[in-house]
């Protein structure tokens, strides 16, 4: 049971989650409310949030950084698209130049927040672990009280990334890993690898794991529209040296907020002309005859979901060259050795990366 102390801990606001959404939130209110009091509340040992949990090979973001970094803060990196230490750098040095470091609460865990109309205050309780000189853990329970409660904690698990019950999971005799908990260290030399997914998460790992692996399958249920993205700008490229640093960055911001409109726009207007355009884009990074409907071609619109980038083309040059193939059907059960689909095949498999974070149906 945890042990109750009380404490009298009261500000202004108080952000839950030390994310990239939590740091900007906190940075601008030491930009725009100095005179506020706030405290950053994060469960977890680190800030970060997805760029500091996530430790699988390859992790980047998916989206550019003018967009994704933050407009007071424009981002400088050479590369658009950027790996997920370079990004987790990004917001650290943004926390310390914003003194939002010393505004942090690590290993506190919000989990009530009760409304008081009367007192106009939310008050929180928020369990704290603490570790002992023995090296135990306990937890004290604590509250907190704010006029402004911020939440900032995603979508999805931080502690438990979804893992759906495959029939037949615990029978396989490989190795099943969760890209929200990959071991550090593994290596898929010499091993046949099954990546079980359509999502971001997975047009990540299917090149970097390829280039290791002995033979590497993507077994999805259902196509994804996915775009090749330069991973480094030759508008910002060819702007460097030439303008201030800021101005470049500010102008490449301004360039890819009004592609990203357009986009979303046409979407909406010639769903069917950004069809084509996504297809004759993968058909010009595959072999011929490459059935880009069955692997790249979703029964719903550009943007009715999430499209998902590769940088360079990095995922259709890894398909053309033979490393890795895409597979649509869905999983009939899970054998000792791989995996049975519905359409009949059978994938051999010695690791099964599960690509997915956020809750999906599998089969």
């Amino acid at each position: 049971m945890p042990q109750t102390t009380r404490t009298d801990v009261d500000v202004d606001v108080l952000i839950v989650g030390a994310g990239l959404s939590g740091i900007g939130a906190a940075c601008q209110l030491t930009r725009r409310a100095p005179e506020a009091s706030y405290l950053v509340l994060e469960a977890r040992a680190d800030l970060g949030g997805t760029w500091d949990l996530f430790r699988y090979p390859g992790i980047r973001s998916d989206s550019d950084m003018y967009t994704y970094s933050y407009g007071f803060r424009p981002w400088s990196g050479p590369r658009s698209i950027a790996d997920g230490s370079t990004i987790l750098r990004y917001l650290r040095e943004t926390a310390r130049e914003y003194a939002v470091i010393e505004r942090i609460r690590y290993h506190h865990r919000v989990v009530a927040a009760q409304w008081s109309t009367a007192e106009a205050r939310w008050t929180l309780e928020i369990e704290v672990s603490r570790v002992d000189r023995a090296d135990d853990t306990r937890t004290d329970s604590i509250q907190m009280t704010c006029a402004f409660l911020y939440c900032n904690t995603g979508y999805y698990r931080f502690d438990r990334g979804h893992s759906p019950d495959l029939a037949g999971l615990k029978d396989f005799a490989g190795t099943v890993i969760h890209p929200q908990h990959w071991p550090e260290g593994f290596d898929v030399t010499g091993k046949r690898v099954a990546i079980i997914g359509s999502g971001a998460t997975t047009v990540t790992l299917v090149p970097e794991l390829a280039r290791r692996a002995a033979s590497l399958t993507q077994v999805q249920r259902t196509p994804t529209y996915v775009a090749a993205l330069n991973s480094v700008d030759a508008h910002a490229s060819w702007l460097d040296g030439r303008v201030p640093p800021r101005w470049n960055s500010r102008m490449m911001r301004v360039k890819y907020i009004a592609r990203a409109q357009f986009i979303a726009i046409a979407s909406r207007l010639w769903p069917e002309r950004l069809k084509r355009t996504l297809r004759l884009g993968a058909q010009r990074r595959l072999p011929p005859g490459y059935d880009v409907a069955a692997s790249f071609q979703p029964d719903y619109n550009p943007w009715e979901q999430r499209l998902c980038v590769t940088p360079d083309g990095d995922l259709f040059q890894t398909i053309s060259t033979g490393q890795a193939r895409i597979i649509t059907s869905t999983i009939e059960r899970v054998l000792p050795r791989g995996l049975q689909l519905a359409n009949g095949h059978i994938i051999d498999a010695d690791v099964l990366g599960k690509g997915q974070t956020a809750p999906a149906r599998w089969t």
